[in-house]
């Protein structure tokens, strides 16, 4: 297993990756949010690839508050091996080294599966409110 920073040659297998993992929503087109994430901080996106073949991502970031992390996925076929906990250790390490307090992360409430694996890596609950605003329309849905 390596975990290194995704290269622009890996988008076909990390989208399929994602469709896989059903990260992706209409309201989000993954190759613009490659490109936009290309643009800050692309080595805070790492992907897992063993044998040649990209089985998990992580895609960071950090405004020099907090940081964040999106689109962790690992391959349904290979879940459970650690490649999760390796990715986000991985991130945490090079957020660390930024000097970021905090890494904040965003699930959906009912994904009961994703809240307990976070929480076995010690994240916890905050008694926040999430909010959005769509600034830009990728696509219509």
């Amino acid at each position: 297993m390596e975990i290194r920073v995704f290269e622009q040659q890996d988008i076909d297998e990390v989208i399929t990756l994602w469709e896989r993992c059903d990260l992706l929503r209409p309201w989000n087109d993954p190759e613009l949010d490659i490109e936009r994430k290309l643009r800050h901080d692309a080595d805070l996106f790492l992907v897992v690839v063993l044998s040649g073949q990209i089985v998990g991502s992580v895609m960071g970031g950090y405004d020099g508050h907090r940081g964040s992390a999106y689109y962790l996925a690992v391959h349904p076929d290979y879940q459970g091996r650690g490649f999760a906990n390796a990715l986000m250790n991985r991130l945490e390490k090079k957020l660390i080294a930024r000097g970021c307090p905090k890494l904040n992360l965003q699930i959906r409430d009912d994904n009961d599966v994703v809240l307990g694996f976070y929480e076995k890596l010690d994240y916890e609950i905050n008694e926040v409110t999430s909010l959005g605003k769509r600034l830009i329309e990728d696509r219509e849905y």
